[in-house]
């Protein structure tokens, strides 16, 4: 009787999980879905406008940057624009799936010229292009089977067939965007199209991948940004860094010196890829932004460069006129011992420097307290 009780229960154990499954692999596909058609209806408009609206001539090269200050939608900045036009313009065969299955989600308003242009161009070998519909990938599983954060790594390839090729294994294997982007950087189209029998590289290849899970799909930079979500419950930090990252932002507040919060998890945009830095404050009597970047393990050359990335990119962009050169820190940690470097390129020494490293904390502070919080985490 009892075995019979812990059979039953297991039971309802998997099945709990699998509807679980099931349904969560649905909302994360539908939330895709919709986010997709968004940027892709955004790019048709954009370029509608520029092309039909009378009053495209008053706007000209800054019409992405006035669209982005006057809408104030959270993820729709000038880049991202400029990117769903780009969608827009690469797979304008999206069009017929657009006016047949949304006709009934969408409102006549936004559908009504749609379905007229799909009337009159009935688009077939358009966009992926240049290249015949034989050899395009259905319009309908690239809404329904491919995330928009997977297209914004494949409109990055110029190549029709490449991209294609990209598009059509991605949907097989189930990749996440990054597998994708490893593959991509394998030069896996190359290599399968110098091998004998890309048949056997290509399973090759699907056995050492891992699908990805519901999870991932939704757990990305643009679906939270289309929900209006805070984009930091994507941030894949683990416990230690989290940790020392919550403790550090308190040490150096407590620090006093000017030290204001600016943000936490700091997104950049630049050129085709967001990065994120862990910590920026804004000292106000130095007049300048602080960039703190904590990597847990050893010292590698890599990580100085990427800090003084950062730190050039706050020094073109972001620095006004009556303020000084940003200043990076780098906190370095591993078993042993921990390491600290700042990141002064381009700064003017014989102006700063010396104020710079008296307002800022000492390396002797900054040490003693890396290795103190990971005695606590140990």
């Amino acid at each position: 009787m009892w075995q019979n009780d812990m059979k039953d229960f297991q039971q309802l154990i998997t099945t709990i999980e699998q509807v679980h499954e099931h349904l969560q692999a649905s909302a994360a596909n539908a939330v895709n879905q919709a986010l997709t058609i968004r940027n892709w209806l955004i790019g048709y408009y954009i370029v509608e406008f520029e092309q039909e609206g009378k009053d495209r001539a008053g706007y000209g090269a800054h019409l992405l940057a006035t669209i982005a200050a006057r809408i104030a939608i959270k993820g729709l900045t000038a880049p991202e624009l400029s990117r769903c036009r780009q969608f827009y313009l690469i797979y304008p065969q999206i069009l017929g799936s657009v006016t047949q299955e949304f006709q009934h989600r969408l409102p006549t308003s936004i559908l009504g010229s749609l379905t007229q242009e799909f009337e009159m161009k009935k688009i077939e070998g358009a966009g992926t292009s240049q290249l015949p519909v034989r050899l395009q990938v259905p319009p309908d599983k690239i809404i329904t089977r491919l995330s928009f954060t997977h297209l914004v790594e494949l409109l990055k390839i110029n190549e029709p067939l490449k991209r294609t090729f990209y598009e059509l294994e991605c949907i097989k294997g189930t990749w996440s965007v990054r597998e994708l982007k490893r593959q991509i950087n394998s030069l896996y189209f190359e290599r399968s199209g110098l091998s004998e029998k890309p048949e056997l590289l290509s399973e090759l290849v699907h056995q050492k991948t891992t699908p990805q899970a519901p999870k991932d799909i939704i757990k990305n930079i643009y679906a939270f940004e289309f929900l209006g979500l805070s984009t930091k419950a994507i941030l894949e930090e683990s416990d230690i860094e989290s940790a020392l990252l919550d403790n550090l932002q308190a040490f150096i507040m407590e620090l006093g010196n000017g030290f204001c919060l600016e943000a936490r998890q700091k997104r950049i945009l630049i050129g085709e890829n967001y990065y994120f830095i862990d910590l920026v404050f804004y000292h106000r009597f130095l007049r300048c932004h602080v960039l703190i970047e904590l990597k847990i393990g050893a010292f590698d050359h890599n990580d100085i460069g990427q800090l003084n990335t950062y730190v050039n990119y706050y020094k073109f962009e972001i620095m006004q006129a009556n303020e000084n050169p940003p200043v990076g820190i780098l906190l370095v940690a591993d078993k042993d011992h921990a390491l600290v470097k700042y990141a002064t390129a381009g700064m003017d020494e014989n102006l700063f420097i010396q104020e710079y490293l008296i307002r800022l904390p000492s390396k002797d502070q900054l040490e003693s307290y890396v290795e103190s919080e990971l005695r606590k985490v140990r």
